[in-house]
């Protein structure tokens, strides 16, 4: 690391429910990596959805961490204080021609023939995108728009630090996506894009079933001017029967779990499970950071082990 800038990693949790041990396999990988090298490692809290995040799930997420030993760099971010930011570089967009608004209804979007991509979203038709100023401000008299960023036909292609290379036509594979909800609520694409790069976020260590927005935030990165972070999509943990875990599952979560189980035992337990230790058994963050590496995490989707 001698010579260049420290990484600088961090955790976006979106504080819908209690942290279940999906979300904590995901922030224990993203702060060994940048633990591992000597780097920062922040939190943000990703409540842009105020009604489905309030503040006492938020306030629960963070309680969950530390109650696990994590510890981070900066007082967490919450994306619900950022919208005024968002709204700036939405008019920038808006400034250079690229972003329009979209007055499709999602049983238009889903009844429209596009291609789709297993368990993708269709690709979008652009049945808005040459809609005049008259044709707009008649749509706008009984429906709110969202704004969609245009995307060009060609490819984004990057190296996934875990994956390997990954590529996608954007206007082929994904079409125009959503930066702004009809209800007024900025879109992930946008806000993560935005944050991670006005804090210095150089190292994103997040799930799979994530991987394919990611051509879509390196255009949007390349058009703000922003340099692309290196990307670490990681396997999705799994239950016994093979289930992705999700935040319906309460048995899985804190709650549940911190009844019978201590920090070092859980924190052992997912470990041992994505590869890091080969026994399952209590282990220290510290520990955990010390013998961390990249190449004994598992590719494939993780089933857990429990102690």
């Amino acid at each position: 690391m001698s010579g260049s800038a420290p990484v600088t990693g961090r955790f976006a949790p979106t504080p819908s429910g209690r942290l279940h041990l999906g979300n904590l396999l995901c922030c224990l990988l993203a702060y060994l990596s940048a633990r591992s090298k000597g780097g920062r490692f922040l939190l943000r809290i990703e409540d842009l959805d105020v009604p489905r995040c309030p503040k006492r799930l938020s306030d629960q997420c963070i309680e969950d961490l530390r109650f696990l030993g994590f510890d981070w760099d900066e007082a967490p971010l919450y994306q619900s204080e950022r919208t005024e930011i968002y709204r700036r570089y939405l008019e920038e967009l808006r400034a250079l021609g690229l972003v329009y608004p979209c007055f499709c209804t999602r049983a238009q979007l889903h009844a429209a023939i596009a291609p789709n991509l297993g368990d993708r979203e269709p690709v979008y038709s652009r049945a808005c995108a040459a809609l005049t100023e008259e044709e707009i401000a008649l749509r706008q008299r009984t429906r709110s728009p969202a704004i969609r960023m245009r995307v060009p036909d060609e490819a984004f292609a990057f190296e996934d630090g875990h994956f390997g290379p990954v590529c996608e036509n954007l206007a082929r594979d994904c079409g125009d996506y959503i930066i702004r909800r009809s209800d007024g609520l900025f879109g992930y694409q946008l806000a993560v894009v935005i944050d991670d790069a006005l804090s210095g976020v150089s190292e994103i260590v997040r799930g799979r079933d994530i991987l394919f927005s990611t051509p879509r935030q390196i255009h949007l990165q390349k058009t703000l001017g922003f340099e692309p972070p290196a990307y670490y999509h990681i396997p999705l943990l799994m239950d016994s029967q093979g289930r992705r875990l999700a935040k319906r599952d309460k048995d899985l979560d804190l709650t549940a779990l911190s009844r019978h189980m201590t920090p070092e035992q859980i924190l052992g337990m997912l470990a041992f499970s994505a590869g890091i230790i080969p026994e399952n058994r209590p282990a220290s963050l510290d520990e955990l950071t010390r013998v961390f590496c990249w190449e004994n995490v598992k590719r494939e989707d993780i089933l857990l082990a429990y102690p």
